[in-house]
């Protein structure tokens, strides 16, 4: 059930056309088009964290209108202890990040692993195929600093098998905000990620290991620090009016992302979003486009591609964008925000139901892939990285 808070229309013809088995998230996008339409705004359905650490308690309603085929792939936990002063500990350090000079930053480049770990800018590609230089990007491992030392691994998997690079003499404070900010959010989606297999275990019988304890051994778990520069002309956008024109249409690969809100800043000081229309933007399954909130002080959880598929499609994932805020209030304004992406160990097995429904080109109907396997077959689809 999706509850309407308003609505407001806009036209957004570079916005591309999306399907169910759309790009995952930092997989480049096909720019394809889409008509007008009208835009609601809706509020995440939101469990209280003194529920959701409740085991005996039945929150099987709110799992299936969260995550269920007919909700919106997200939902939000509230008052989480803790919670609030280490997002703003954490986000005040993304300018602080992006203005270091130039040759430290570069010393916190990994190319071997793609970018996927420490700084990266102008690295990724717009919808219109031009370079993203309208945000930067700090990756890290929130619970391990070195996941392997087995050297066949590494240059396998070095998205998920290299080392974090921290800015130790530039920016020491960095580490212990990302790690801390980081470790809350995997323990507290370990809590939902409980609930939901409560969830989906009803009326199904098979032997899988639920989604927890898949995440629970898990050394891949991903935290990424974004920064989204501020523009000096208020219209401005790379993509133009495109409405995804902060990230584009993807739908996240993995098993559970976790999204601090995002903080707006200028010269410093925090103040509101400049513009209503500017924020996350989800695609239903019956292809209405959405706009959704959820309060500043909570935690917003979306399913993946990977946890739809091993829960035999109880659990839904949703292509979702940001789109930047337009307008003279946002003019100066800058967006720091961090995400921790939830995912299998490299070597999880993951079995594949009788039924699949995205990407059946390489997933087999009750075939079993490692998430790495996995992972390669998605980079060489969307990348050609192999002759």
């Amino acid at each position: 059930m999706i509850r309407s808070v308003q609505s407001f229309g806009f036209s957004s013809e570079n916005s591309p056309l999306l399907q169910n088995n759309t790009i995952p998230a930092r997989f480049p996008n096909s720019p394809l088009r889409m008509m007008s339409f009208t835009s609601h705004v809706v509020q995440t359905v939101s469990i209280p964290y003194e529920e959701l650490k409740d085991q005996n308690a039945d929150l099987s309603k709110k799992i299936g209108e969260g995550f269920g085929p007919n909700g919106l792939g997200i939902i939000s936990i509230s008052a989480v202890p803790g919670y609030a002063s280490l997002r703003r500990n954490l986000l005040h350090l993304a300018p602080r990040l992006a203005s270091l000079p130039g040759e430290v930053k570069r010393g916190l480049e990994d190319p071997n692993s793609r970018y996927n770990f420490g700084w990266s800018h102008g690295k990724e590609k717009l919808e219109s195929g031009k370079p993203d230089l309208l945000k930067g990007s700090f990756y890290a491992n929130p619970i391990c600093d070195i996941p392997t030392d087995d050297v066949s691994l590494i240059k396998r998997y070095p998205s998920y098998c290299g080392q974090n690079i921290w800015p130790r003499d530039a920016l020491p404070e960095l580490e212990l905000a990302f790690k801390a900010l980081g470790k809350l959010i995997l323990d507290v989606g370990l809590l939902l990620a409980y609930h939901c297999d409560c969830y989906v275990s009803r009326g199904l019988e098979h032997d899988d290991e639920g989604l927890q304890q898949i995440l629970l051994r898990s050394r891949c778990h991903k935290g990424r620090l974004l920064y989204y520069f501020p523009t000096l002309r208020s219209d401005y956008t790379e993509d133009g009016d495109s409405m995804s024109s902060w990230c584009g249409w993807h739908t996240d690969h993995g098993s559970l992302t976790g999204l601090a809100c995002a903080m707006f800043m200028r010269n410093g000081v925090e103040l509101p979003c400049p513009d209503s229309a500017a924020g996350l933007y989800v695609k239903t399954r019956s292809s209405e486009i959405v706009k959704v909130v959820y309060g500043e002080d909570e935690i917003a959880y979306q399913i993946g591609e990977t946890t739809e598929i091993l829960s035999r499609g109880r659990l839904c994932a949703t292509p979702h964008c940001v789109r930047a805020p337009k307008g003279e209030a946002a003019s100066g304004v800058d967006r720091s925000t961090f995400a921790l992406f939830m995912q299998p160990d490299w070597d999880e097995k993951l079995n594949f139901p009788d039924v699949v429904n995205i990407h059946q080109e390489f997933l087999q109907p009750n075939g079993s892939l490692s998430f790495g396997e996995y992972t390669e077959k998605l980079l060489d689809k969307y990348y050609n990285l192999k002759s």
